[in-house]
């Protein structure tokens, strides 16, 4: 067991972070954690944001990872609105706060997280221009949807990837008028490729979203601060009176990048290099949730995921590495959505160019089927669609690299688990 008289510094207070503080105690960690959280609300989940909390349905305090008395409970030394501006490997200290307070490490782990791509666009100084990141994000961008129902206001969301996506479900349930811009042909297209954007596109077109597709935002106008219309990139304008910026998150790699750690290149996420223990190249540093690029054997590659489920399991496979716990993280990536009626989950990795079929068990048009990515014969993601409890299957079926007969796969009458050698 670790050494009592050591210190364990986390630097980031989302999901990973909160949930690597947790496990150190609950695997019998003595030493002093310390938790430092550039937000100043207590470490929270971020799916509630786009879905449950956005929507009115869950309360403000159901997005918190542990209630407040939780940390004093479990003597987590807790540093809300307090940015660690450096990390000194010679010295293992981090640097934080207004006062540049320095704090020794024995084991440092860094879950910065990501941060919205922001528009390069004249206009987007405007006070009606929008990111979906934070809790206060939610926050105010909840109070705008509200209004924008009351008045047929109208909302345009710049992406429809899945933040794009589930603002435009929300915006529209109350009451609101939304036009998205994507330059792809179709939604989530390299996500999913168009087989499957198609169904997004179909499913969001019939609650009353408009799309434009093949176009970009070239400029957000506006009149006294405020937002008026858009115009993409063939001319046209669009009307508007709040405009959200839905492009994707970049990893948060300054820190680590001033501290001389390897970053990936841009191909595999450009996150922060470790290694399957989440170890970066300093060995006393650790790296999980949306910032890590770690190596999945089982597809031969180096990926960053930026889901739920990835900093639910990156943090504590990442303190049971602090720890000197024999601990190989090789989840198989996995998310879910919920948009108007449909439920999804995903689960695997099946990039553009990287498979050669998608085979469909199910009914397409009802939205109740499973998708499989195929490449030769054997299924590299699944994803179902308002169909329950078969994750697991999916994911063993994943992960077996069997090859596997399209018909028998596409057929609701035999089983998935008979597909698993």
């Amino acid at each position: 067991m670790v050494d009592a008289d050591q210190t364990f510094v986390i630097v980031g207070g989302g999901l990973a972070g909160a949930k690597a503080a947790e496990t150190l105690r609950a695997e019998g960690f003595t030493g002093r954690v310390i938790l430092i959280c550039d937000e100043r609300d207590h470490p929270y989940e971020r799916p509630p944001l786009s879905k449950g909390f956005l929507l009115g349905k869950e309360e403000r305090d159901s997005v918190f990872v542990h209630e407040p008395a939780w940390y004093a409970r479990n003597d987590i030394e807790l540093h809300l609105g307090q940015s660690v501006d450096r990390v000194d490997r010679g010295a293992k200290t981090v640097r934080y706060g207004d006062d540049g307070t320095l704090v020794r490490y024995d084991k440092l782990l860094l879950c910065t997280g990501a941060e919205p791509h922001r528009l390069d666009i004249p206009g987007t100084d405007l006070a009606g221009v929008h990111h979906l990141r934070r809790l206060a994000h939610a926050e105010r961008l909840k109070g705008v949807l509200a209004s924008l129902g009351r008045d047929n206001g109208h909302l345009v969301i710049a992406g429809a990837g899945w933040i794009g996506l589930e603002v435009a479900a929300a915006a529209r349930e109350y009451g609101a008028e939304v036009t998205v811009i994507e330059p792809e042909p179709t939604p989530l297209h390299g996500v999913l490729g168009p087989e499957l954007g198609n169904v997004f596109a179909q499913l969001h077109s019939g609650h009353g979203v408009r799309f434009q597709f093949g176009r970009r935002l070239t400029e957000i106008i506006g009149q006294d601060g405020m937002v008026l219309a858009v115009r993409t990139d063939d001319g046209e304008e669009h009307p508007a009176h709040d405009v959200l910026a839905a492009i994707g998150a970049v990893p948060r790699v300054a820190l680590a990048e001033a501290a001389g750690l390897e970053i990936a290149d841009r191909a595999h996420g450009g996150g922060i290099v470790v290694d399957e223990r989440l170890r970066t190249s300093d060995p006393d540093i650790y790296a999980a949730g949306d910032v890590a690029a770690f190596p999945l054997e089982l597809f031969g590659t180096r990926i960053r995921v930026e889901h739920w489920a990835n900093a639910l399991n990156g943090g504590p496979a990442a303190a049971r590495s602090m720890l000197g716990q024999d601990t190989v993280y090789d989840r198989v990536p996995y998310f879910f959505t919920d948009q108007y009626d449909l439920g999804m989950e995903y689960s695997g990795w099946a990039p553009p160019g990287s498979y050669d079929q998608v085979v469909i068990r199910g009914d397409m048009g009802k939205r109740e089927f499973i998708a499989f990515w195929v490449r030769e014969r054997r299924v590299l993601a699944g994803m179902n669609v308002n169909v329950w409890n078969v994750t697991e299957q999916i994911q063993r079926l994943i992960r077996s690299r069997a090859q596997v007969d399209s018909d028998a796969l596409a057929d609701p009458h035999v089983p998935l688990d008979r597909l698993v050698p």
